[in-house]
């Protein structure tokens, strides 16, 4: 890993780090960047030596629940495509302020691959910031890596989440809008939220004037909402995409008890022996 590579990494610092490399980063197999843009767009621009990975790789994409973790035979694929080892530090990006990227962030975290960086801001502030971009589609080296499920912690199911609803130490952080949580709009068998859980919608968390970056007051936000540091919290949406990026924006703040569901809205609302709330958050 490049200790010298912050998790929440800045354009400008990737910037200086591409023109300091010697060797291209083809070559250099220490340091990987994903692209998790729409494959229209890394044609077309994409940071320098960025290879791509379909974002919908990293769901399983079946019914009934499309969101699950794919198959470890899955996942291994992609890790062994993208050339990805154990002292391997990835960087990761998409166009959309951090979603499948986040996707990508805790599917590492749960296959035991904790190196990682997010390009803050992702290609949006790349772009519009006016950092070099490349258009030729770069070929990862792939490696043999073996993949397992080596930090199942992160990966929460909806029996564990049922059991912990009573403990004060537990917190469920849903990342749809408003409407999805309070019911309004009904997106599965039944619409509404899991018992207590506290609605803070992913994109209030990104910076619309700053390129689409993490606010700078992010922490502050969640600690107001009730998700501070102490607790173990648990975050899921209604497939899972969304809360890639709340999954995030927690371990780049640090929370080490941060885990998701990638079962989401779409199975919790789907099972009739789950309890459900109706209703909006109160203020």
């Amino acid at each position: 890993m490049n200790t010298d590579i912050p998790r929440l990494l800045e354009p400008a610092l990737l910037a200086s780090i591409l023109e300091s490399t010697l060797d291209s980063i083809q070559n250099n197999d220490n340091l990987i960047i994903v692209d998790l843009c729409s494959e229209a767009l890394y044609r077309q621009k994409h940071v320098p030596g960025a290879v791509h990975l379909q974002a919908g790789a990293l769901m399983a994409g079946t019914a009934p629940y499309p969101g699950k973790l794919p198959s470890i035979e899955q996942l291994q694929t992609i890790i062994r495509y993208l050339g990805i080892k154990a002292d391997s530090h990835v960087v990761i990006y998409d166009d959309e302020g951090g979603g499948w990227a986040g996707r990508f962030a805790w599917t590492l975290d749960l296959l035991g691959y904790p190196h990682w960086s997010y390009l803050n801001g992702g290609i949006i502030a790349w772009i519009k910031e006016g950092f070099v971009t490349e258009s030729l589609t770069n070929q990862p080296i792939a490696s043999e890596t073996l993949a397992r499920i080596a930090n199942p912690a992160v990966l929460m199911s909806a029996d564990q989440i049922a059991s912990q609803l009573n403990k004060s130490d537990f917190a469920v952080w849903d990342a749809r809008s408003p409407g999805e949580y309070s019911g309004e709009m009904v997106r599965s068998a039944r619409g509404g939220h899991i018992p207590g859980a506290i609605n803070i919608e992913w994109t209030s968390l990104m910076d619309q004037q700053r390129n689409l970056r993490i606010r700078s007051d992010a922490e502050q936000i969640l600690g107001r909402a009730g998700l501070s540091r102490d607790k173990q919290v648990t975050t899921h949406c209604q497939s899972h995409h969304r809360s890639g990026f709340t999954y995030m924006v927690a371990r780049i703040l640090g929370y080490d008890n941060i885990s998701a569901y990638d079962g989401s809205w779409a199975e919790w609302g789907n099972l009739d022996d789950m309890p459900v709330e109706r209703g909006y958050q109160p203020d």
